[in-house]
């Protein structure tokens, strides 16, 4: 009698590569959205589609990193204590109106402009007032606490480049520019949808044999993070028929349609058949777990077409290839310039097995082991429907094609969930 595989990655065909599949994105799709001028309120997690040049020098003038005293470095005894009259105050916003003059000292603010000469200040703390003088220790060195126009940013260079997504650091930066308005990408439209006749709405009695849709709100709230303008197509039934003209419909006024299930060669997986009839798939089955039938295709509809990103049923095998998978391809149709997310080297904290070929994603929490070095420790359970072990993990090791055997100790790839956010 045959022996059944107990692989649900066995059945025949070659899949493609995780490596192969990117590579294949890279060279395939181009960014579908248009430009648009917002306020930089309104710019967060938008990618940029202009270079910003500074305009004038940041800071604009030489300013004081502390509170203290303003004095030509010359003036100072080397090995003695200098004792020099206090002759002005300097506070943020409002320049002395006269070159500094040598043997004397000015109190200062911190960010307060530097005077003309001055190129030194002391704090305060290390000073000692007397009267109208203050006493300054040896030992500083020329140009202590005094910062340079523009060593932030200088006039004429770009801060940042077209294709970046912007963070709360960045909108900082165009406010320090004096910038109010800034062009980026439009949002992506995005259609999300389900498949299943079991899958039901949460808040709605639940029958037998039927469960809860998480994948379609994880991709939504996935979706959004990445700055996509989402359309919840809500869940639709296993038929042919109705998939079909759901995708049809949504390729008119959508740049990409994603789905969760019915990529598999059951009788019920209509997805795949119903893209196919539509237009066409360049991959849909790839060498990784969780995962395995993740697509790329694009749906024609009357009056448009659509990219089509097929993830798997499971949930933990939906988040896993929505970040490895789909979010690269999201990127480069928003136009963003970012390159595959950082992979941190730690030390493994178990033991595992694995196929050559394949590449695994293991859930893993951080810890420090006795030597205090980082350590990443497998989650107990690694089913793909756990969704729960995504919720308690830090983020994923990634074993590569040629591992087969993870013992503690060896040095492994950790993709951190805050990286991919």
């Amino acid at each position: 009698m045959a022996q059944l595989s107990d692989d649900c990655f066995a059945f025949g065909g070659e899949m493609m590569a995780v490596d192969r599949a990117l590579e294949l994105l890279a060279g395939r799709l181009h960014p579908v959205t248009e430009t648009r001028r917002v306020g930089i309120a309104d710019a967060l997690d938008r990618v940029l589609a202009e270079d910003v040049v500074a305009p004038f020098d940041v800071p604009p003038h030489d300013n004081s990193a502390v509170d203290g005293y303003a004095v030509f470095f010359d003036d100072l005894t080397p090995d003695a204590a200098t004792l020099l009259p206090v002759t002005a105050r300097v506070a943020a916003g409002h320049a002395l109106d006269r070159p500094g003059q040598r043997g004397e000292a000015v109190r200062i603010f911190t960010g307060a402009p530097m005077p003309e000469g001055f190129d030194t200040v002391l704090m305060q703390e290390d000073c000692k007032a007397e009267g109208g003088a203050v006493a300054i220790p040896p030992g500083i060195r020329r140009g202590a606490n005094r910062r340079r126009a523009g060593e932030d940013m200088a006039q004429g260079s770009t801060v940042l480049t077209a294709g970046r997504r912007l963070r709360a650091e960045d909108i900082g930066l165009l406010a320090s520019l004096g910038r109010r308005e800034v062009a980026v990408r439009t949002a992506l439209r995005v259609a999300v949808f389900s498949t299943g006749d079991e899958v039901r709405e949460p808040g709605v009695p639940l029958e037998p044999g039927c469960i809860y849709d998480a994948n379609r709100f994880a991709l939504i709230a996935s979706l959004r993070q990445l700055g996509c303008a989402v359309t919840d197509l809500g869940i639709l039934p296993d038929r042919f028929d109705a998939i079909r003209g759901a995708l049809a419909e949504a390729a008119e006024g959508h740049d990409v349609l994603i789905t969760s299930g019915g990529m598999s060669t059951g009788e019920e997986d209509h997805v795949k058949a119903a893209v196919e009839a539509l237009g066409g798939l360049h991959f849909w089955r790839l060498a990784i777990k969780p995962g395995r039938p993740v697509a790329l295709g694009t749906v024609k509809g009357a009056g448009g077409g659509a990219v089509f990103v097929g993830l798997p049923g499971n949930p933990v095998a939906v988040m896993v290839t929505f970040l490895r998978i789909a979010r690269p391809i999201l990127l480069r149709l928003m136009g963003a310039a970012e390159e595959a997310p950082a992979l941190f080297p730690l030390r493994a904290g178990f033991t595992y097995k694995k196929k050559a070929g394949r590449r695994e994603y293991v859930r893993a929490t951080l810890a420090r082991a006795a030597d205090g070095v980082l350590t990443a420790v497998k989650h107990p359970r690694d089913g793909a429907g756990i969704l729960s072990s995504m919720v308690e993990s830090d983020g994923l090791v990634e074993l590569p094609e040629e591992i087969t055997r993870v013992e503690p100790g060896m040095i492994v790839e950790f993709l951190p969930f805050s990286e991919v956010r």
